[in-house]
């Protein structure tokens, strides 16, 4: 790991000139298993009216931050949360964002020791303003232990966890608010997108089993928002009935109680092969040049 982290370092310091001045324009505003029984998803309530979504007072939100992956589908050298991405590592993007919202009070990082200094570094560098208290806790053997270990690590007095991947550098900070506020009001919520392609369940023999309605289906992302308690509340039936999750809110829905689908945005996506990170460049791009374009004085006409 610690052969990982120099080559990191390294390559931290090779940075274009375009590149930075992404970064800067992000910085300014957008800145061995025993066995188990797998829970699979339910479909949740849709997305709420905005009237009825409940305000978020400052700083009463927690924002866990899983960093812990090994990223094994980039086949890089390093962990995938770490690459260099427009001149600033992937998870760098998270820190700053949700260092940015008023209702964060607290970031809590789920990371491996020696990957620390990425996100010292970037909470360095914010302004005085956006710095929040930063807690660090250790990666569990599964996404699931994890996200425990870091609620452990979390303040008793948050009204909300925020918990979001790290590989997904491009979370809007609208959508995340919209998110907290549909969590505060249910007490547990997901961004997520209608599903563009047609999807069909397969049999083990290759053939079609069936072909599902589109309409209902949702492909879930992060931050996925919960009171603390009740999330509590999901791990202790989780662990009793060894049961194994991919997501945080499949631990509500265990216990029967609602889950809010917040719609969010396409370009929320979860870096994770090489390809991904082809999108996210050019996502990245595109949000530089509108963010230049409004920026410029309009022209005069004569």
């Amino acid at each position: 790991v610690n052969l990982q982290v120099q080559m990191v370092r390294k390559a931290r310091m090779a940075v274009s000139p375009a590149s930075a001045a992404i970064r800067r324009i992000h910085n300014l505003g957008c800145s061995g298993r025993g066995p188990k029984h797998m829970l699979r998803r339910r479909a949740s309530v849709a997305a709420s009216p905005e009237s009825d979504r409940v305000e978020v007072p400052e700083g009463s939100v927690t924002a866990i931050i899983l960093a812990g992956g090994v990223g094994k589908r980039m086949g890089a050298a390093i962990p995938k949360q770490y690459l260099d991405l427009n001149g600033k590592p992937i998870a760098a993007y998270s820190l700053s964002t949700f260092a940015q919202m008023p209702e964060i009070g607290e970031i809590v990082v789920v990371c491996l020791e020696d990957w620390q200094y990425i996100f010292e570094e970037e909470h360095e560098g914010l302004p005085d303003a956006f710095k929040k208290p930063l807690v660090w806790a250790r990666p569990g053997k599964e996404r699931q232990d994890s996200v425990y270990n870091g609620l452990q690590a979390a303040r008793d007095t948050a009204l909300l966890v925020a918990i979001h991947d790290s590989a997904r550098p491009l979370i809007d900070i609208q959508d995340a608010r919209n998110c907290m506020r549909d969590g505060a009001t249910v007490g547990a919520a997901v961004l997520g997108v209608p599903v563009k392609p047609t999807i069909k369940e397969v049999n083990e023999d290759g053939t079609v089993a069936k072909t599902l309605v589109r309409s209902k289906l949702w492909e879930v992302q992060t931050p996925q928002c919960i009171k603390p308690e009740l999330l509590k509340e999901g791990f202790a039936y989780v662990k009793e009935n060894d049961l194994e999750v991919t997501d945080d809110v499949s631990v509500i829905e265990a216990i029967k109680k609602p889950v809010l689908i917040t719609k969010g945005s396409y370009t929320n996506i979860k870096v994770t092969t090489p390809d991904d990170m082809s999108v996210a460049i050019k996502f990245l791009g595109e949000a530089a040049d509108s963010t230049v374009s409004a920026a410029a004085p309009a022209s005069s006409v004569a």
